[in-house]
C-alpha cells in the first residue's frame, strides 16, 4: 500500500514541478507580448476546459471544443498526470504574426525560453528555505550550512547499505543493516592506540565516516559497529583514494539541521550546491558513457574492453527515469519522512532546470541555441528546418527515455 501511495505522490509532485516550469513560460510570454493560446495541467486528452465568453470565464462543453466559443486563453485540465504545457501563438521562430513567439525580439524569446528554468530553480529555493527552517536532511557531502546558526538533530544512525563484492567492506564481513558507531586508525595496537597517537572518531553522520575514510585511505582501520544489538569490531584494509571506492559499501543515515535567520541563505546556497552537483553528475555520466564505448571498441586490449564495460555500466546505474523516480525513489523517500521527500522534490526541480539548460534542440536551452546560431549566421530559421531539427532531437530523447525506462523496470523487479 505504501508503494502505491508513494507512486501517487510522486506523480503529483512531478506534475506540480513540470506545471510550475510551464507556468514560468506562461508568465514570461504574457509579460513580453506573446499570446498564450492554452495553458494546461496534465497532458491531453483534455478533460475540462474554460474560456472567457462575453467577458466571463465559463466551462466549455466537450461538444464545443472544436469550435471553441469565446476568445483568448484556454485553461484546461487533462487526463495524463505527467506534467503540463503552455501553448503559445506561433511557436515557430519563422512565424511573424502579431502576438506570436516568432515575432518577439531575441531578448524576449530568451526570457520566455529560460523562464521555465528560472521557475524550477525558484521552487527549489523555496522548498530548501522552508526545510532549512523546519529541518534540512543532511544528504550531500559537505552540504552547506552556517555553523553559528545550525542546530543538529540526528534522526537515524549511520548504517551500512549495499556491500560491493570483493570490497574492503565485504572482506571485513560487513553486512547490510550494520550500524557504524566508531572508526579507529590502525597505526597502533588496540590496547595503546590513544597513547601512540591513534585517532578514534565517533560516527554520528555520514560525513564523519566519509571524512575518516578519505583521511586514512589505503590504511588499516578498525570499525566498531552494531549488529542485532551486538557490538562488534572488524579490521578493514581501506582502498587507496584513487581507487573506484575506498570502503566499498553504500551508507545511509539521516541528520537534520535547523536554521533561523540564515534559512534563506542556506536555501539559496544549497540550491547552488545541488545545481553544481547535478551538472557534475551529467558530465561524469557523459564521460563514462562515451569513454566506456570507445574503450569497448579496443579489440586489442581485453583489459580496456572490461574497464569500458564497467564505465558504461556505471553510467547506466547513475541514470534514473520516470519509472525509477516514481516507482522506487518516491516510495523509499516517503518512508524516510516528509522532510526527505521535500528534499527529493527540490533535487528533481533542480534537475529539471539543469536538463532544460542543456543545448539539446528539443529542450529550452537547445531551442535558444538554435535561434541564436541562425541569428548570428543572419539566416532565416524556417519552420521546416526548425521542425526537422527539433523533431529528430525529440525522437532521440524518446529513445533515451525508453532505454532508461527499461533499465528502471529491470532494477524495480530485481
Amino acid at each position: 500500500m505504501s508503494v502505491v501511495i508513494g507512486i501517487i505522490v510522486g506523480l503529483l509532485i512531478l506534475m506540480l514541478l513540470v506545471t510550475g516550469h510551464e507556468f514560468g513560460h506562461f508568465i514570461a510570454a504574457r509579460k513580453n507580448g506573446v499570446e498564450v493560446e492554452e495553458f494546461g495541467i496534465g497532458f491531453p486528452p483534455r478533460a475540462i476546459a474554460w474560456r472567457k465568453v462575453d467577458g466571463k470565464w465559463r466551462r466549455i462543453k466537450k461538444s464545443e471544443w472544436e469550435k471553441m466559443p469565446g476568445e483568448g486563453l484556454v485553461l484546461s485540465l487533462n487526463w495524463l498526470p505527467i506534467g503540463g504545457f503552455c501553448q503559445m501563438k506561433g511557436e515557430s521562430d519563422a512565424d511573424t504574426r502579431k502576438g506570436s513567439f516568432g515575432k518577439a525580439s531575441f531578448w524576449r524569446k530568451t526570457k520566455i525560453l529560460f523562464a521555465g528554468v528560472a521557475m524550477n530553480w525558484l521552487m527549489a529555493f523555496i522548498v530548501l528555505t522552508i526545510l532549512a527552517w523546519i529541518g534540512m536532511p543532511h544528504l550531500v557531502p559537505n552540504q552547506f550550512q552556517i555553523a553559528e546558526d545550525t542546530q543538529y538533530v540526528v534522526k537515524t544512525p549511520v548504517t551500512i547499505g549495499e556491500v560491493k563484492e570483493g570490497s574492503p567492506a565485504a572482506l571485513a564481513n560487513l553486512r547490510e543493516g550494520d550500524i557504524v558507531r566508531q572508526m579507529r586508525y590502525m597505526g597502533c595496537s588496540e590496547a595503546d592506540c590513544e597513547a601512540s597517537g591513534g585517532e578514534r572518531v565517533q560516527i554520528t553522520t555520514t560525513d564523519d565516516l566519509l571524512a575518516f575514510d578519505a583521511k586514512y585511505a589505503g590504511q588499516k582501520v578498525w570499525m566498531t559497529y552494531e549488529r542485532n544489538s551486538d557490538i562488534m569490531t572488524s579490521e578493514i584494509q581501506l582502498n587507496k583514494s584513487d581507487d573506484e571506492y575506498v570502503l566499498g559499501a553504500t551508507i545511509g543515515g539521516v541528520v537534520y539541521y535547523r536554521s533561523t535567520w540564515s534559512a534563506p541563505v542556506v536555501g539559496f546556497m544549497t540550491t547552488l550546491q545541488l545545481t553544481g552537483e547535478t551538472f557534475k553528475g551529467v558530465g561524469e555520466l557523459v564521460w563514462n558513457l562515451f569513454s566506456g564505448i570507445a574503450r569497448q571498441l579496443n579489440f586489442f586490449d581485453s583489459g580496456a574492453r572490461q574497464s569500458g564495460a564497467e564505465a558504461v555500466q556505471k553510467a547506466g546505474d547513475s541514470v534514473s527515469g520516470p519509472v525509477g523516480i516514481i516507482g522506487v525513489l518516491f516510495p523509499n523517500m516517503m518512508s524516510s519522512g516528509i522532510n526527505t521527500l521535500l528534499f527529493l522534490t527540490a533535487i528533481i526541480s533542480i534537475s529539471l532546470a539543469c536538463m532544460n539548460v542543456l543545448p539539446i534542440p528539443a529542450l529550452d536551452g537547445g531551442r535558444w541555441l538554435l535561434i541564436l546560431v541562425f541569428k548570428l549566421r543572419k539566416k532565416k530559421l524556417t519552420k521546416e528546418t526548425e521542425e526537422k531539427i527539433v523533431g529528430r532531437a525529440f525522437a532521440a530523447l524518446l529513445v533515451i527515455v525508453a532505454i532508461v525506462t527499461v533499465l528502471d523496470i529491470v532494477r524495480l523487479i530485481r
